[in-house]
């Protein structure tokens, strides 16, 4: 049952880029995030009404404020980087980060111990994961600069797709004086893949911290981790060079994609409380592999080669992984 819920979170973090993507096409990122985040916080309400809100211990509220400020950074960096770098780049940087600091830690930490079909799933997901964010490296786009409007692709709950002419799911390739040799190119690149460091390191600090939330504290957790997380985005906000407008039409759209990502994550702590913490965050960090299949079924667009084989080690991961 927890791989089930584990794949129905990858499912709704995946939608939720694929929307968010589309409305980030022609406005900033991280404007379109902190309306999701928002809209995701509101929703995160509704457990609690429904179940007349259970006392969450203070341990527990800061848990749930630990994954909110690792979200917000994460995101927030994410953002960053694309302003400095090629997603083909700093995407898949950020996409194993995030994922395997959480399996070393459940393995390390927890005392996690998957089967060996289950451990094999996972070492092959990580570069299954790398490949499908990585996407095509035939163009090249220059980085927007920090005002412009900018449609990147991101890995948590409010990562948006490319910019205008990409379909969600699908990476860029090196910018002019981004490639990955020495000199100044490499210097230049050097920031971006640092700051998608740090970002990776803020997603992972989220799965690990939502999954120590115990079952008994309710959701009050989850409301606290949302919360916390548009406010790191908010405080983030000038720095990234993004603004708080955005049209009614896209701000809803948002708004909905952000209400899939509550969704994901509560479905995410449903499973970590079901299965092993290094299963259930390979699992549900595959989510990159739905922008891309949506993309090609509603969008009518291609996927690369290393993106195909992406998809196939990832139905590969997922079988594994049930095994266990």
């Amino acid at each position: 049952m927890g791989e089930l819920l584990a794949v129905a979170s990858a499912l709704c973090f995946g939608t939720t880029h694929f929307l968010n993507g589309l409305v980030s096409r022609d406005r900033h990122g991280v404007t379109v995030a902190a309306c999701a985040q928002a809209g995701g916080t509101v929703v995160s309400l509704v457990p609690v009404l429904l179940t007349q809100g259970a006392d969450a211990p203070p341990s527990a509220l800061g848990w749930g404020a630990l994954s909110g400020l690792g979200t917000g950074v994460g995101v927030a960096c994410l953002y960053w980087s694309m302003n400095r770098g090629p997603m083909s780049v700093v995407v898949p940087v950020s996409d194993v980060t995030a994922v395997g600091l959480p399996v070393l830690a459940g393995i390390a930490l927890l005392g996690d111990r998957p089967s060996p079909p289950a451990l094999t799933g996972i070492a092959l997901g990580l570069p299954a994961l790398w490949l499908v964010s990585r996407g095509s490296r035939g163009g090249s786009r220059e980085p927007s600069r920090p005002h412009e409007p900018r449609g990147p692709r991101v890995p948590y709950e409010a990562r948006p797709g490319p910019g205008p002419g990409h379909a969600p799911g699908f990476g860029s390739g090196h910018a002019p004086g981004h490639g990955p040799g020495h000199g100044p190119g490499a210097d230049r690149l050097r920031p971006a893949v640092v700051l998608a460091l740090v970002a990776g390191v803020g997603l992972a600090l989220h799965f690990f911290a939502l999954a120590r939330i115990p079952a008994s504290a309710g959701w009050w957790p989850v409301v606290v981790s949302r919360a916390v997380s548009v406010a790191v985005i908010l405080a983030l906000l000038p720095a990234t060079g993004a603004s708080l407008r955005l049209p009614r039409r896209a701000a809803a759209v948002a708004a909905v994609a952000g209400a899939l990502g509550t969704l994901a994550t509560i479905l995410y702590l449903l499973a970590t409380r079901q299965e092993l913490l290094s299963v259930a965050v390979v699992l549900s960090a595959l989510y990159p592999a739905v922008p891309v299949l949506l993309a090609l079924t509603f969008l009518r667009e291609r996927i690369t080669r290393p993106q195909a084989v992406g998809l196939l080690g990832a139905g590969l991961a997922i079988g594994l992984i049930a095994l266990n």
